[in-house]
């Protein structure tokens, strides 16, 4: 009788729960139609991020915080498609982390176009055929991802937002032992990632670069005696056996990710800035640069330097510091760098990933 009466209950709070839903749906639509009316666009990275430090603030248990944001990721993914039909590019194929990272971003409700290569997605937004674009940028074992820093030079894309993903590689196959491997199929950078277990484990097999971990699965699928490394989602795909689980070396191995697109968002609580810039060939001329970052009080979390491709030794630079770049600080501190550039580049200014 008890068990009966705590299910009654469960009924009510489920009945309350989707007229509240379909409340919230209503006045989604109606802020659809005032974006729309006014120009503003629908995926909104800064209000995004207010709602889940609301769910944070508001929960008080049992469920964990990661459990609400997730609940809420799919309520919210239904609304970016009430308002309208988002489409997200991605690096596939279909199961690479990529993938994985546009869907904990935007969850199951939007449409997504996989592209096959970093240049594809930049391309894909820049034509207006995708509304946004996800793309890996930089791993917390392997560093940065040049190709996507590189279609920074020449792209107008803004940075809108971030995804911080833990990334956990598994050895996939057809086959059910080991012993039946003669070659893998990977990344360069996850082979990388996963040097220890496969220098202990399969020393001499041999290893084939392809352009993503959801291509290397395709692969494995059809190829006998062979396997890749990537992740359960594409196990799941392509009907694989996963015949290792977490071969990466670092237990916390974390790739960072960014949504692009054509819109800045308006500044939080807890921003960052990325740009990119020039500087003069003189002696002190990085000094000089770092100069504003310190006078203004401005923290930098990452420099990164990248040939210019125009002339010999000549380099571009990437910073990330935290702060809106329509903060007085940082548009200060940009100010007085921006007299010691050949040029300077506002990437974007966005909320700061949260791990979750």
């Amino acid at each position: 009788m008890r068990l009966k009466r705590l299910r009654k209950e469960i009924d009510n709070l489920d009945k309350k729960i989707v007229s509240l839903l379909n409340n919230r749906a209503s006045l989604v639509k109606e802020i659809g139609r005032l974006k729309r009316d006014t120009g503003k666009p629908i995926y909104m990275p800064d209000r995004e991020s207010e709602i889940y430090m609301n769910i944070r603030k508001f929960n008080k248990g049992p469920l964990s915080d990661k459990a609400l944001v997730s609940i809420y990721r799919e309520i919210m993914s239904t609304s970016l498609s009430l308002e309208k039909g988002l489409q997200i590019a991605y690096l596939g194929p279909e199961a690479t982390f990529t993938h994985l990272a546009a869907m904990k971003k935007f969850g199951s409700n939007v449409s997504y176009c996989s592209c096959s290569s970093i240049t594809d997605v930049f391309k894909e937004v820049e034509k207006e055929r995708c509304d946004y674009g996800v793309v890996p940028i930089e791993n917390s074992t392997e560093g940065m991802v040049n190709h996507t820093l590189d279609m920074f030079i020449n792209s107008d894309l803004k940075i809108c937002s971030e995804i911080l993903l833990e990334v956990s590689h598994n050895l996939l196959s057809t086959s059910k032992s080991l012993k039946e491997i003669k070659k893998i199929y990977s990344k360069t950078e996850v082979f990388g990632q996963c040097r220890i277990w496969l220098d202990a484990n399969m020393h001499n097999t041999e290893l084939v670069e392809v352009s993503t971990t959801g291509r290397a699965a395709e692969i494995a699928s059809r190829e006998k005696g062979s396997a890749a490394i990537a992740s359960d989602l594409a196990a799941e795909k392509y009907n694989l056996n996963i015949l290792a689980k977490g071969i990466e070396d670092s237990p916390n191995n974390i790739t960072r990710f960014l949504v692009i697109g054509e819109e800045m968002p308006t500044p939080t609580d807890n921003d960052k800035t990325s740009i990119m810039f020039g500087i003069k060939d003189k002696v002190g001329a990085l000094h000089d640069i770092l100069t504003p970052f310190k006078k203004y009080g401005i923290n930098l979390t990452k420099i990164e330097s990248r040939p210019s491709r125009r002339r010999a030794w000549e380099y571009y630079f990437f910073v990330d510091m935290l702060g809106h770049c329509e903060d007085r600080p940082v548009r200060k501190a940009l100010k007085e760098l921006e007299r010691h550039c050949i040029f300077l580049k506002i990437l974007g200014s966005y909320p700061a990933g949260v791990m979750t």
